[in-house]
């Protein structure tokens, strides 16, 4: 297969990939609003269980790995903060083994 062939065929699953991962319109947007929005410990909650809620997601409509009612920056940060405890950051990736003699 020429060369050029394969880059183009790439760039065109990357771009479906890319596109693919684009958001939509928010659904929750017209429901009902709850009387106080998520902050910071739900973001950090949130965080933790996102694989677990990514894969009910894929099979149910009723349930979204991100809060769509939170308290903006403060549920962000905590989500970000849950999602490093439970995939473990990046200090696992930079640790050396020590090796046993």
């Amino acid at each position: 297969m020429n060369k050029k062939r394969i880059v183009l065929a790439v760039f065109i699953i990357a771009a479906i990939v890319f596109a693919s991962c684009t958001a939509g319109p928010n659904v929750m947007e017209q429901s009902e609003k709850v009387d106080e929005p998520a902050g910071f410990f739900l973001g950090i909650w949130h965080g933790l269980i996102s694989l677990f809620t990514f894969i009910i997601s894929l099979f149910t409509d009723k349930v979204n790995v991100y809060e769509v009612y939170n308290n903006g920056g403060w549920y962000n940060f905590g989500f970000i903060i849950g999602i490093s405890i439970f995939y473990g950051g990046g200090s696992k990736g930079t640790s050396r083994r020590r090796r046993r003699d």
